[in-house]
């Protein structure tokens, strides 16, 4: 059957269009019951069972399906999600409305329908005949929607009494619309709210807590007193916005206090590209990384961002009024010049909250459900939960999400979502971190390795088509010790002309991994590799990462080779890119390699081709710091494990080699020469990655650190700082420079992928070069892959296809990858911090010496040199008498009673893992030396009981 509109349109030129829309309706869409004479086999896929095996509702004692509106889909679909809820009528309805106001929720419900086991069935109501439903006359979409829902519900429970009377089966309802549901009962189907029937299933009482809390906030405000101004609606914003009177930006909480937040304004506007906001009822209800409409504040009203470290201990929830005693703490005489932008939420445009990591901190109320919980992310605030199974929670790493916040509430409303396990165990604390970075570590669908090559693989003819045969060469991998994803070989040869051939070799993925499949997409999501400290997250499946893309040594090995013509003064004279394939001589480490290469018996094939590479690599590492490449420095750590227990037992900081470097060169050289050649061949549409020029202001703290010691620090070119770097040094304090090279690098913006075609500034700051990409590591990073594409059509070794000539398809690879490759960074230094712990966790207390890095208002953060450790010495502590704290911000300089601290000054800390927070415990510092009195730590002061919360646990337990 065939139903059809017809309207007219007025076009640009003025000409009138007339529109035809068809919509057909069928008689053959299955309703999902299996078994059922009236539909025959007309559904595929997943289907309900024919006998329910729900649990038992008191509600509805009947065997039943449940059937939920759109509001229920997009709000409690971690109810929906849960074992215990099955067979359930997803309409096409429902699932477009969802589809347009929730990816992440649409992505959720399609993961479950496809689960088998939940019996979750898509019903097509807008392409049958008996149920779907025209919009009529003053009808508005979402009336009309809620109707053809009641329509498709009432149709199923006629339908059901076909496949047999006895059966008894039905259809209930879900709403928590109060008035659908009161339409749905007068029409006679069954309906409730989702909490009504959650609550009616006795036998998963648990189920409850799983709950969104979605309390309507008109009534709310009658029950307290009203903290926060109310949000301005979605049209009014916009208009702000659109005249200038607001401003739209990504709201940033503060880890470091919880009563400042930054906005990040959007667009072009160079001017106030940061907004300030201080005191909780300006920060009105945001959450970090929702996008907001904010007002600026006249200049008279602007104030500094604060100095002073706060954390929310939440010891009383709504006790405001010690919130603006504190906010004044933030509040000091400062200069003109350290004023910012500062302003105030008048709405949200875009919530982007996600499932937080955390713990519950249980009520002091005996039998009290409402409980606080709070985030492993500092910047997230506390959320309100209500939950039955408190004690069993306790000591535990949950999942909870945010419902809603009300303007009465100190804290937003949340439910609970899921037990993670016990705090410190290493299996949840891996989880926790994984999640918290929202790094995608499920393990590979089938669906995905459905697009590996079949085992045993070897090269084929069709494989060599376009691709060079250089196996004879003598090429050798250099990769730190363990390293099973080889990405990268290299050789190096002289030429009957008296030249040098120097190659790098790099893993063909692309080969591998073709545009658009399973495979591809699931790479591109994940666009990164990321290493923690005993766990490897790979980008693409093992096959790949650790066998046949992996250039190991004695097997034949696909490959992309960058193949240069040099002289000895390492000038490049010819340029050549192919597909190739090699066989590797040896996988050395870069303490082999170092070994060989210093080594005065070994002069075979691979140590000279070692000796080679290496001369050059000097000469090229001259050339490069000689245009103003920076040599910047971080404390790098490396643990020594336990072969049994897994855990920690050494920490030292990395040692770097000669081969270090020389492989870093030459990659170098190999990115920056592809670069060049994707750019000739596609000005528009290569992916390239820029490094910007930090902002004078970024420098601040570098030049009044140097100043402080007596040295100058220029900064207005990369070559300017790279060389007053390299003449600051202290014959006194040999340790300075490194000191100074550290903090430059804190001053450094990121760097990032992006589309040519939508951006003129190619400069990459760091390595002081006017153009630059990756491709020498395309198993581990997803820019690696598409850069080996775009390098294959250029060179006409493969064909090319729609989405790589895409621009705005490019730029959006490239907003992923960036996020990927921030978070990889943070969840990585997030596992060093927990591995960091475990170390001191069985160490107990040292005391070593330490570096100040920065000065603060009431406390000083220090770097341990021989840890490669930075923590923070507080001054202040609670409980305790205040010390007499002056603060200059100038010089910086904090005098403590009557000692003053400076940046890079030398103290001696002790360090211990401060277990007494089991939601965030941390590697504490407390200074030793200088010696204040009442804040030092003496060495006798050993009474601090480091085992109180293994007793919390143990208790726990019990």
């Amino acid at each position: 059957m065939l139903k059809s509109k017809t309207f007219l349109k007025k076009t640009r030129a003025g000409g009138v269009m007339k529109i035809v829309r068809e919509h057909y309706l069928r008689d053959d869409i299955g309703c999902g019951a299996p078994g059922c004479a009236a539909c025959g086999r007309a559904h595929e896929g997943p289907v309900l069972e024919l006998q329910p095996q729900d649990p038992a509702s008191s509600l509805c004692p009947r065997p039943h399906y449940l059937l939920p509106d759109t509001n229920v889909l997009l709000h409690q679909i971690d109810v929906l999600e849960d074992p215990a809820i099955r067979n359930v009528i997803v309409l096409q309805t429902v699932l477009q409305e969802v589809r347009n106001r929730s990816a992440p929720v649409y992505k959720r419900i399609r993961d479950v329908t496809s689960n088998r086991e939940k019996h979750f069935y898509t019903f097509t109501n807008e392409h049958h005949r008996e149920t779907y439903v025209e919009q009529e006359q003053g009808e508005n979409a979402n009336d009309r929607n809620d109707r053809a829902i009641r329509v498709a519900a009432k149709w199923y429970n006629e339908h059901l009494k076909k496949i047999s009377a006895e059966n008894q089966l039905q259809v209930i309802f879900i709403t928590n619309d109060k008035k659908n549901k009161e339409k749905a009962v007068e029409e006679g189907i069954p309906a409730f709210t989702c909490e009504e029937y959650v609550k009616s299933l006795t036998a998963n009482p648990e189920l409850v807590d799983r709950l969104a809390c979605l309390s309507d906030e008109a009534n709310e405000i009658e029950s307290g007193k009203i903290i926060f101004s109310e949000h301005l609606p979605l049209s009014k914003l916009q208009q702000g916005i659109k005249s200038g009177t607001y401003l739209q930006g990504t709201f940033r909480a503060s880890r470091e206090n919880y009563l400042e937040a930054t906005v990040w304004i959007h667009g072009d506007n160079e001017e106030n590209k940061e907004i300030l906001l201080q005191g909780l009822k300006h920060l009105n209800r945001a959450v970090h990384e929702d996008i907001v409409a904010v007002e600026l504040f006249p200049k008279s009203q602007w104030v500094a961002p604060s100095s002073v470290v706060l954390q929310d201990e939440g010891l009383n929830e709504d006790d405001v009024e010690k919130e603006e005693e504190r906010e004044q703490m933030l509040k000091t005489a400062v200069s003109e010049k350290m004023l910012k932008p500062t302003g105030r939420v008048v709405g949200i445009i875009k919530r982007n909250w996600r499932p937080y990591c955390g713990m519950l901190s249980k009520s002091d109320i005996k039998e009290s459900r409402r409980h606080l919980f709070t985030p492993a992310d500092k910047r997230i605030p506390r959320i309100r939960i209500e939950t039955r199974q408190a004690s069993v929670l306790e000591g535990r790493r949950i999942i909870v999400a945010i419902d809603g916040w009300p303007r009465n509430s100190r804290y937003p409303n949340g439910h609970f979502v899921k037990n993670l396990g016990d705090v410190g165990e290493k299996e949840t604390e891996t989880e926790v971190l994984l999640l918290e970075h929202d790094v995608p570590h499920q393990p590979f669908s089938q669906a995905v390795l459905s697009f590996l090559p079949k085992m045993p693989w070897s090269i084929t003819e069709n494989d060599m088509k376009n691709r060079e045969d250089l196996r004879h060469l003598c090429v050798c991998s250099v990769d730190p010790p363990g390293c099973t994803d080889i990405d990268d070989a290299l050789h190096c040869r002289e030429l009957e002309n008296g030249h040098l051939e120097v190659g790098v070799h790099i893993a063909d993925v692309s080969h591998f991994i073709r545009p658009g499949n399973a495979l591809d997409q699931e790479s591109a999501r994940r666009g990164t590799t990321v290493y923690l400290c005993e766990k490897r997250i790979d980008m693409v499946p093992e096959l790949l990462s650790s066998n046949l893309c992996s250039l190991r040594s004695n097997v034949d090995r696909l490959a992309f080779s960058c193949i240069w013509e040099m002289n000895h003064n390492a000038e490049i004279l010819k340029t050549r890119f192919t597909k190739s394939v090699i066989n590797s001589k040896a996988s050395l480490t870069y303490a082999e390699a170092q070994m060989r290469i210093d080594s005065a018996t070994m002069n075979d094939d691979i140590t000279s081709s070692l000796r080679g590479l290496n001369k050059l690599a000097k000469i090229l590492k001259k050339k490069r710091i000689e245009k103003g490449a920076l040599t910047l420095s971080s404390p790098e750590v490396r643990f020594h494990m336990d072969s049994e227990t897994h855990d920690p037992i050494d920490l030292q900081t990395k040692e770097l080699r000669e081969t270090n470097s020389m492989v870093e060169e030459f990659m170098l050289l190999a990115n920056i020469s592809v670069a060049k050649k994707i750019h000739e061949e596609f000005s528009e549409h290569a992916l390239l990655r820029k490094h910007p020029a930090p902002p004078p202001s970024n420098y601040e703290i570098l030049v009044k650190a140097a100043k402080s010691k007596n040295l100058e620090i220029k900064t207005d070119t990369a070559k300017s700082l790279a060389d007053s770097l390299d003449r600051a040094e202290s014959p006194a304090f040999p340790y300075l420079n490194t000191l100074l090279r550290i903090l430059a690098t804190r001053c450094m913006m990121q760097a990032v992928y992006f589309c040519s075609g939508m951006d003129n500034d190619f400069h990459h700051y760091g390595l002081a070069s006017p153009i630059y990409t990756h491709f020498t590591s395309p198993i581990r990073r997803y820019a690696d892959i598409i850069v080996h594409r775009l390098l294959a059509v250029a060179i006409g070794a493969d064909c090319t296809y729609p989405e790589l000539t895409d621009k705005h398809k490019l730029a959006d690879i490239c907003k992923n990858l960036n996020f990927r490759h921030k978070m990889a960074q943070y969840a990585q230094r997030a596992s060093v911090a927990f591995h960091t712990q475990l170390f001191f966790k069985s160490k107990g207390i040292i005391s070593e010496e330490a570096y100040i890095l920065f000065v603060r208002k009431n406390a000083i953060v220090v770097l341990i040199p021989k840890y490669g450790l930075e923590g923070t010495v507080f001054f202040e502590e609670k409980d305790k008498p205040k010390p007499r704290l002056i603060y200059d911000d100038e010089i910086p300089s904090l005098k403590v009673e009557d000692a003053e601290f400076h940046i890079f000054d030398k103290v001696k800390v002790k360090i211990m893992l401060d277990s007494s927070n089991l939601q965030h415990q941390k590697i504490r510092m407390s200074l030793v030396e200088p010696q204040i009195p009442g804040i030092s730590f003496s060495t006798d002061n050993s009474n601090m009981d480091l085992n109180e919360p293994e007793r919390k646990k143990m208790k726990l337990k019990k």
